[in-house]
């Protein structure tokens, strides 16, 4: 699967990224599903609502601010795609934390914050079983090539 965005929205992400810095960032992504490419459109960035001493290593959506979200979606013609979120000092991979949390369904863009500053932008999908993260395709449109 590829993720197609544009070069605004991955800046949007980066932005939400640092500005919640020292904790973690997050909100979704809406767009038009493909077969085998799906094209981002909009961003709805959220509060993280996790506990204030948890916010560093992981977030968590309001389900009332999801279903807004979903809502908005549908009243546009678009579908939620995925998450996007920050790790704060840590890789741009999937944690253990989003192992457990994430949908399957959905992709996960993650941006690695290194001391402020956005430093990586990779995106997963967890398989059906839970047991193994994929990385998918960022197709960055309006660069010169594609961003990993």
């Amino acid at each position: 699967m590829i993720l197609q965005l544009d070069e605004e929205l991955l800046a949007e992400i980066r932005r939400h990224a640092e500005e919640n810095y020292p904790e973690e960032g997050a909100g979704l992504i809406l767009g038009e599903k493909g077969s085998e490419t799906q094209r981002a459109i909009q961003l709805m960035p959220f509060t993280n609502r996790s506990a204030e001493e948890t916010r560093r290593h992981r977030y968590r959506l309001d389900p009332q601010d999801m279903l807004a979200a979903e809502l908005e979606g549908q009243r546009q013609g678009l579908d939620v795609l995925g998450i996007f979120h920050s790790h704060p000092d840590h890789p741009a991979e999937p944690s253990q934390y989003d192992t457990h949390w994430a949908f399957p369904w959905f992709s996960n863009v993650i941006t690695s914050v290194q001391d402020g500053k956005a430093h990586e932008t990779r995106s997963w999908r967890l398989s059906k079983g839970r047991s193994e993260w994929t990385e998918e395709q960022l197709a960055i449109q309006g660069a010169n090539e594609l961003e990993k």
